[in-house]
């Protein structure tokens, strides 16, 4: 899964999380669409094609990441 918002780092993802931004996450391919609501998922980035160097732990609530591990 990715954020729609293309961070660079796990840190400013945090940042962004503790500041009050409205985090939502995505998946592409064949398997997007389907995203969970609530409950834990694994983030990803940056976005590809870049190579990934950060990877999560994620809490959602409605929708909205919430924490981050």
């Amino acid at each position: 899964m990715y954020t729609t918002t293309n961070f660079k780092s796990k840190a400013a993802l945090k940042r962004a999380i503790k500041e009050g931004e409205a985090v939502r996450i995505f998946q592409i391919g064949p398997f997007g669409g389907n995203e969970p609501t609530d409950g834990y998922t694994t983030l990803e980035g940056p976005h590809y094609p870049a190579p990934h160097t950060w990877y999560a732990e994620a809490q959602l609530k409605d929708g909205l990441v919430v924490s981050v591990k």
